[in-house]
């Protein structure tokens, strides 16, 4: 995963099931609450119900890759193409108004069990895969013993406690948990992917592989170029196309990825009409870089719209498995070098906010003192955490955005000394009581991210610390990152609206030691894996509230990153050919989602 989005957890939701007091056949599944839609909804509020269908989409994926080598979403090997979700249907799928819901697909209904310790799902007898045969019970058992047995780590990681699947008839499927953390699971496996047996019993699905995939979901792979492009093709025979979770959406017939080597020349690229829509990540060419003939005359459209969700955690991650960062002192020190004032005003056109919490832009961001309950929840580990997690929680410094923070500087340099760490008067090098300089690599992927790391490496060097950028192809920084090969990184990672067990494949102790997680520290802290297990068994919103603050407070403590930045909205750049529904999804973007092909719009583009 690239720099601009880590998601939580390999399509697998972290969202918490709210429990009927007894066994209960549902439709849906939901959080602490009501569903929104009733058994007899017809769709989703945020749709165009009758969006015509056609027309093509040509775009760069959300996820920050610059190549991919195989169609085998599910492995740690590889750099998968994007999109490929698109090939695969699940029990149930998100409704993107509701914080913590999901509604039948595969599944027409789910019954929980009375103690939460099993779901029993009933599958849709209609559903098929994109060859023509069923889909069935054994599909799923499947589906969920290989994911575990042989999936990417995060995949066990999340259904540990999963304890087996079993097909009681051909549409009928149930799960059985163990452990104290079961609340998550009824809604985790519903949002598992359903893959056919039959297509694996010739296959090693542990490799990888161009050869394209049989799923049951929208489209199919069409034409592409191993690294260059994808094509997704819309079926005609979607088997659930008509279902009350899909009507107004999956509208184009084409929707493809194309890849570059940087983001200048994805710019130039949707300019050039190469690709028709983006998402603009980066700030100084949101200001300046669309001043363009076709956007002054409205061919090209720029529209932003506002993210409701928890803005994710983007900054100079740190390798705590190195020697060097293990000592908190200096991760500190290194967060007190950064100038974001500064960044903020020269790169960025002032369009940013700085990122102080793990769960920014979001009720669950620490604040102030603890409250009483998040102490209760604190004080447990009270002799494993600094006294300063019961204080007022660590916001990152404010600067005068010189560009060169002296009186950080100075503090950093006096945290240093504390750790053992003193300025060689001979080349002002800062080193170890061994003689051993102070120097690390900060580890990229993109250009566009060495403007950002420059100013910092030099006020790193006002103190005497080496810092030296490498920037790396995609596939040996993906390569990198998943066997944690670095010293320091820029990531970015997101949470959802209501985390639970993926909380542990970014914090978690298992996760440190695990290939492929998102733990990217290397956090091994007793006292964040007991509150991030108290996310999960919260019972009411307030008590996950509660729980994320004390888990933030430790975390933030940790000075684990270098915190960035955040924008509360989407920046959206498009050819001016499609159209879309009255209602944005609250969480969610929407585009491209629920947008559909306009011709009207596309033949004044082709008369111009």
């Amino acid at each position: 995963m690239g720099p601009f989005l880590r998601a939580a957890c390999l399509g697998v939701a972290g969202l918490l099931l709210a429990m009927p007091a007894a066994a209960e056949e549902t439709h849906g599944l939901s959080i602490f609450g009501d569903l929104k839609y009733p058994p007899d909804f017809k769709h989703f509020a945020y749709v165009n119900p009758d969006a015509p269908k056609g027309g093509k989409v040509s775009q760069v994926g959300p996820g920050g890759t610059l190549t991919f080598d195989s169609f085998n979403n599910f492995i740690l090997k590889g750099d998968k193409a994007q999109g490929l979700e698109l090939l695969y249907d699940t029990l149930m799928t998100r409704a993107f108004d509701e914080p913590d819901a999901v509604y039948g697909l595969v599944a027409k209904s789910a019954d929980v069990a009375a103690d939460g310790m099993s779901v029993v799902f009933r599958l849709r007898p209609e559903a098929t895969f994109a060859d023509g045969s069923p889909v069935t019970a054994d599909d799923v058992v499947f589906s969920f013993e290989t994911l575990k047995a042989k999936g990417h780590p995060s995949y066990r990681i999340v259904l540990s406690d999963v304890e087996k699947a079993e097909a009681i008839d051909p549409q009928t499927v149930k799960f059985s948990f163990k452990g104290e953390l079961v609340k998550p699971l009824p809604i985790e496996v519903a949002q598992l992917p359903v893959l056919p047996k039959a297509y694996y019993a010739t296959r090693n699905f542990e490799e990888t592989s161009l050869e394209r995939p049989i799923g049951s979901g929208p489209y199919r792979i069409g034409q592409f170029s191993q690294g260059r492009y994808v094509s997704y093709e819309r079926r005609d025979d979607y088997w659930a196309k008509d279902l009350p979770v899909n009507r107004g959406r999956f509208n184009f017939d084409e929707v493809r990825y194309d890849y570059f080597r940087d983001r200048t020349l994805e710019l130039e690229a949707l300019f050039a009409n190469t690709i028709d829509f983006r998402e603009e990540f980066t700030s100084k060419d949101w200001a300046t870089g669309y001043d363009k003939p076709m956007v002054a005359d409205g061919r090209v459209q720029k529209l932003s719209l506002p993210d409701e969700t928890p803005s994710g955690a983007q900054g100079f991650f740190l390798n705590t498995r190195r020697p060097l960062f293990q000592d908190v002192r200096v991760r500190q020190a290194l967060d007190l070098a950064f100038d974001f004032e500064w960044s903020n005003r020269n790169l960025f056109f002032g369009l940013y906010q700085r990122t102080a919490s793990f769960f920014e832009n979001s009720d669950m961001k620490a604040v102030g003192k603890p409250s009483a309950d998040e102490v209760a929840l604190l004080e447990p580990f009270k002799d494993r955490l600094p006294a300063a997690v019961f204080g007022e929680v660590y916001v990152p410094p404010v600067t005068d955005g010189s560009g060169l923070p002296r009186e950080n500087l100075r503090k950093a340099q006096g945290l240093l000394k504390e750790a053992g760490w003193t300025v060689d008067p001979k080349d002002r090098t800062l080193k170890n009581a061994q003689g051993k300089p102070f120097e690390f690599e900060i580890l990229l992927d993109a250009a566009a991210f060495e403007r950002i790391a420059g100013p910092y490496v030099k006020n790193l060097k006002a103190i005497g610390i080496t810092a030296n950028m490498r920037r790396v192809d995609p596939a040996q920084f993906e390569l990198r990152m998943k066997t944690f090969d670095f010293d320091m990184t820029i990531e970015r990672f997101s949470l959802r609206l209501t985390p639970g067990i993926e909380l542990k494949n970014f914090w978690g102790s298992e996760a440190a030691k695990t290939d492929g997680s998102f733990n990217l520290a290397g956090i091994s802290n007793p006292a964040i894996d007991a509150l991030a297990d108290r996310i999960v068994k919260a019972q009411t919103r307030a008590e996950l509230v509660v729980a994320a603050r004390a888990l933030d407070r430790v975390l933030r403590s940790g000075h684990y990153w270098v915190p960035h930045w955040y924008k509360a909205s989407h920046h959206l750049a498009f050819w001016n050919k499609y159209a879309w529904p009255d209602v944005k999804p609250k969480y969610d973007r929407g585009a491209l989602a629920t947008w559909w092909y306009d011709p009207a719009k596309a033949a004044k583009l082709t008369a111009h």
